[in-house]
């Protein structure tokens, strides 16, 4: 059995192209993880995206964690809800002055609720902070049902489209094995 997967890749190329999301109330918590900390980031990348499929770094090692986040090209903004983690967004800057949302999204309890738009906002904030001459993202039909419509509201524009044949993926993982 195989399906359709649309990649869809759009970018920013001037701050001013941002539209802000709304400020949910109470206002959360964002916070830059400043130690490149393999574990937070492994949790982050299966808590967030173990429902859409998210399965490139599984096999990373330790040492392929820290080798990624260990350099200056690479930010994690972690979103806090009263205290409690909520999602990321993590940015890398690339040659030609690109910074790519490399990562993005709640962890599934905090959807609905505002925070992605918000988060999204402050992390395109911070991505032009890293001294971008653009900001882009791809998402493609596996991602959440909102994300797209989230990326086109702050002002990301659709740049390219593909679409190839795949095989069936099978059902999400979840944040860990068994854990649905």
């Amino acid at each position: 059995m195989s399906y359709a997967l649309t990649t869809h890749y759009l970018e920013m190329t001037a701050p001013d192209q941002l539209v802000p999301a709304r400020t949910p109330e109470p206002e959360p918590h964002i916070e830059q993880a400043c130690v490149p900390l393999p574990e937070l980031n492994r949790f982050l990348y299966t808590a967030v995206g173990g429902d859409w499929y998210w399965r490139d770094r599984l096999a990373w090692s330790y040492a392929d964690w820290l080798q990624w986040l260990d350099r200056p090209e690479v930010q994690t903004w972690v979103l806090y809800d009263r205290g409690t983690t909520a999602g990321y967004v993590e940015l890398e800057r690339q040659a030609g002055d690109d910074v790519e949302i490399a990562y993005f999204g709640l962890i599934p309890r905090f959807i609905g609720r505002g925070l992605g738009g918000h988060l999204l906002t402050v992390g395109i904030h911070k991505a032009w902070a890293m001294q971008a001459r653009r900001v882009w993202v791809h998402t493609c039909t596996l991602d959440g049902p909102a994300a797209l419509a989230n990326y086109r509201a702050r002002g990301l524009r659709l740049y390219r489209e593909e679409t190839v044949e795949r095989a069936d993926p099978g059902a999400p993982d979840g944040p860990w094995p068994g854990a649905r």
